[in-house]
């Protein structure tokens, strides 16, 4: 059983992750932000009795089926009425780094110059843009495995497929990126 400083620190390592997650599926920051809160109070409230190592795995299935949720709801609306401001697609947050934590590691602020700090940020709100633009599946594979750090029978579990289909979302988004990323003229 988890106590509740675990909890709270599970939540607290996976907040901002999670947010941007769900907000590249759903493309709205008020519906990312209202999905991760309620995936975090479903965690704490309905899984508080599972282990500390188990938490995770359990809110990125949450998260996952919230998303889901989210999206049918949507679906439902959309039937019966179209609101024209969901046309405006003009949602990019700049102040949120897809490779923020990326970005810590490696050389720090004081050893780098500003023109090597200036050249990175730019390197990483291009990767950013480019993983917003992959297929949904893709993406969600490709984040639950490489920036949330799940193995792959982890990730199947969460995406609700078999590990081969995760194999093949993360091969193709790392392909992906790397071309689009190779025309652009970064090379990792």
């Amino acid at each position: 059983m988890a106590s509740d400083k675990e909890l709270s620190d599970f939540l607290k390592s996976v907040e901002r992750r999670a947010f941007k997650r769900v907000a590249y599926a759903v493309r709205d920051d008020d519906a990312a932000l209202d999905i991760v809160q309620d995936s975090m109070i479903r965690l704490a409230e309905k899984y508080v009795d599972r282990p500390a190592a188990e938490l995770p795995l359990v809110f990125h299935r949450i998260l996952s089926n919230a998303t889901m949720d989210w999206f049918r709801r949507q679906k439902v609306r959309g039937a019966l009425f179209r609101n024209f401001s969901e046309f405006d697609s003009s949602s990019d947050d700049a102040d949120f780094d897809l490779l923020e934590t990326l970005a810590g590691q490696g050389e720090t602020s004081a050893t780098e110059s500003a023109a090597d700090t200036v050249s990175r940020d730019q390197i990483l709100l291009v990767i950013d843009a480019e993983v917003s633009r992959l297929p949904t599946r893709q993406r969600e594979a490709f984040l639950l495995r490489y920036w949330e750090e799940l193995d792959v029978a982890e990730t199947a579990a969460v995406m609700g497929c078999s590990e081969g289909s995760v194999k093949t979302h993360c091969s193709r988004a790392v392909h992906s990126l790397a071309a689009t990323l190779k025309t652009k003229g970064i090379t990792l």
